[in-house]
């Protein structure tokens, strides 16, 4: 019998390394970066024709018939999975709030409008458990209309109407979340390798929540906040709360909206722990095939909602947890708690004494009532003398409360969708809110080679002119949408006192460019995109090529009153690998820096590398320092970068911490000197082959080209008022 046969020997298909998560290629050398955090923006997973357009589609939606059909599904329990007191409000809520919770202030990443709860590590994560089952309740809705709706619009709309049932008047909604369609595996969630791991492991000291590791928000691996039993799973309130203050600041909320969200989150719906955690069954990721990707097999819930199981923690905050009122407040407040476990062991605050009317019924059995309970960050609300001050102005002005959740809602959820010019729909809220970051449509009716004619003479070097343009726009971050060109913010605090900006450099060119501003009645965020353009047409030209860059008119100019500066600080490049530069040493390789920043700005593998070239040769290095720049004609856009990282007739050598030399190999003088930036495109496989393709002699051209395609990409990533 032959060995490789279906009934002996050995398996006649790839397996292990090649098709499971358990080992990669990549992992025989751990120190080769990974460029698939630049993968993210292909399509090869997206399964929608290539001429798709979803904002086209959700404009089709019927707005007012999918809004029905959710109000519907949130009374129509099902038996396969039965809704809390007949309301699936509380559920869908959850869903949704864990969608958007995942928001972080410092890279932007996280958040509902991509849909990525859908696959994992979100999808499997322990404070995500039993959401799979809110997703399929879902999916007949989803069926129904189709392409003209997206999970990630739909996940946060479902939310929303359930407020609506339980009788909140919400503060608006806007479609346009697109769904990815791939797990976005390369964002940082921690290091921790064992869910829930102690918090010590992320934080510098646990007692202090401003060490809480950089960019995390969270506490702890797989939660979306707090851990609701106290740190660590210790309760203690005062803790907890500086713990939720923190988490709340780094996910763009205050003081007043961390209350009202705690407040009208724990006004409807419970929590879940009839049971024991042991007989709960795997995650979505690890479940078995027979499964059809739920998670968390409960064997003990024989189609009773009381019986659910998620957090452990077992019970509702207030007498009537389907109607959104002010139970929360007179339950936390007019009770005195003490610490107890809940039938699966987690601690929980429940009253010393209540009435027997004022405890709310089971979920399933009207006839039972049960103890109510608060998580430790409840309690924390209670006793943070901060906290307390606002909860209590809250219970004295009811609707004050319910605006400020309203609000609080619509921020929690639209944070990352980026500008009101990308909201769509029929609820979209008229106000201009701050931390939208507003921007006033800007004049095109000035004649454009007008302004490029003051600049080309104006005395500003090709450098000046080209690192003001990237520099402005640089701060664009595809994850939240925020920053960009538009609205020249890099001339208003904080963008023009960053370091990276060369603050004395930027004073002398914004100075030049507000004249010719005033003059010609272009925007200065105009003005500023038009200098690169300047810059970059002299440049090719002095390279034997006659190029015009692209350029889309109507940029406008924000002012302080328009600008959060406080959330702005997180948008402060403190590595800028285009401009060879970085602020301080990082535990993070200069090269990984370089990717991250890279991905942030929606460049591809390819992208990255001509701009790299092309900058070096542009002389923008921050400084004005000489690494990297591998030519003896700066200032003409040459491929003379890669020519001469490529050139065999020279070794490299270091000479210190991220600093090389090129050295003859005849001769050994030194020729050009570079960080690790600069190496890495002849050192990693794939950023070299990228690399030859634009040293051949044949693409001089093909180079100058891409990189102004490449170049425009970033000045206009933030051009959103241009959309349909």
């Amino acid at each position: 019998m032959s060995q490789n046969s279906s009934t002996g020997g050995k398996c006649p298909v790839m397996h292990g390394g090649n098709t499971s998560g358990h080992h990669s290629v990549a992992s025989w050398w751990p120190e080769s970066i990974n460029l698939d955090i630049l993968h993210q923006h292909d399509q090869k997973t997206n399964p929608m024709d290539n001429d798709f357009n979803y904002r086209e589609e959700v404009r089709k939606l019927d707005v007012e018939g999918i809004k029905r059909d959710l109000h519907a599904l949130m009374t129509d329990s099902q038996e396969w999975w039965p809704a809390d007191w007949g309301h699936y409000g509380g559920f869908m809520i959850r869903m949704a709030w864990h969608s958007a919770g995942t928001y972080r202030l410092a890279d932007g990443r996280g958040g509902g409008s991509r849909g990525n709860q859908r696959f994992a590590p979100l999808a499997s994560w322990p404070d995500n458990a039993s959401l799979d089952k809110a997703r399929r309740l879902l999916w007949p809705i989803k069926k129904k209309y189709g392409n003209r709706i997206s999970w990630a619009d739909l996940m946060i709309l479902a939310g929303t109407i359930a407020y609506e049932s339980m009788g909140l008047k919400t503060f608006g909604f806007s479609f346009g979340r697109e769904d990815i369609w791939h797990p976005e595996k390369d964002i940082y969630w921690g290091d921790e390798k064992a869910w829930l791991a102690p918090s010590d492991e992320r934080y510098g000291d646990v007692d202090k929540p401003e060490t809480l590791e950089n960019p995390l928000a969270s506490v702890q691996m797989g939660l979306i906040y707090v851990n609701p039993e106290g740190v660590n799973g210790q309760p203690d309130p005062l803790k907890t709360a500086a713990q939720v203050r923190e988490t709340f600041a780094r996910m763009a909320m205050n003081d007043e909206e961390t209350v009202a969200l705690t407040a009208g989150g724990h006004t409807v719906g419970k929590a879940h722990g009839n049971g024991d955690v042991r007989t709960i069954g795997k995650e979505p990721e690890a479940a078995d095939v027979t499964a059809q990707g739920l998670g968390w097999s409960n064997p003990n819930h024989k189609g009773r909602a009381s019986n659910a199981f998620t957090s452990g923690l077992e019970g509702a905050w207030t007498t009537n947890p389907t109607v959104f009122d002010m139970g929360y407040f007179d339950m936390l407040l007019d009770h005195e708690w003490e610490l107890k476990k809940s039938p699966a062991g987690a601690w929980q605050w429940e009253p010393v004494e209540i009435r027997n009317e004022d405890r709310p019924v089971d979920a399933t059995d009207p006839s039972i009532r049960h103890n109510p309970i608060m998580t430790d960050a409840d309690m924390a609300m209670k006793l943070d003398p901060v906290y307390r001050q606002i909860l209590e102005d809250f219970r004295r002005h009811p609707e004050r409360f319910r605006d400020a959740f309203a609000r609080a809602w619509f921020k929690l959820t639209h944070r990352d969708l980026g500008p009101k010019s990308r909201y769509i729909g029929p609820d979209v809220p008229a106000e201009d809110l701050i931390w939208q970051d507003p921007v006033p449509s800007g004049r095109t009716d000035y004649v454009e080679e007008l302004v490029k004619e003051q600049i080309a003479r104006s005395g500003l070097s090709i450098s000046d002119m080209v690192t003001t343009a990237w520099d402005s726009a640089r701060t664009y971050r595809g994850s939240d949408r925020r920053g960009g060109a538009n609205g020249a913010r890099i001339r208003l605090a904080p963008q023009k006192d960053w370091a990276g900006n060369e603050p004395e450099r930027l004073a002398r060119v914004l100075k030049v460019y507000e004249a010719i501003s005033a003059d010609t009645g272009a925007s200065i965020a105009d003005v500023i995109v038009l200098g690169g353009s300047v810059g970059l047409e002299t440049a090719a030209r002095a390279a034997g090529f006659d190029v015009h860059v692209p350029f889309l008119k109507g940029r406008g100019d924000a002012t302080d009153e328009m600008t959060d500066a406080e959330s702005f600080s997180p948008l402060e490049p403190l590595a800028d690998g285009f401009r060879n530069w970085q602020k301080q040493r990082y535990l993070v390789k200069p090269e990984e820096l370089l990717l991250d920043r890279a991905q942030l700005m929606g460049l591809t593998a390819a992208e990255m590398t001509v701009l790299i070239g092309g900058m070096r040769v542009l002389g923008t290095n921050h400084g004005g320092t000489r690494h990297g720049v591998f030519t003896d004609r700066e200032g003409q856009l040459t491929n003379d970068f890669f020519v001469n990282l490529t050139d065999m007739a020279y070794s490299w050598h270091a000479v210190g911490d991220n600093h090389y030399e090129l050295r003859s190999r005849k001769a050994g003088e030194v020729k050009w000197t570079a960080t690790r930036v600069d190496l890495v495109f002849g050192s990693h496989s794939v950023l070299r082959s990228y690399a030859e393709v634009y040293a051949q002699d044949d693409n001089r051209e093909k180079f100058v080209r891409d990189f102004i395609a490449a170049w425009v990409k970033v000045m206009n990533n933030d051009r959103f008022d241009l959309l349909a």
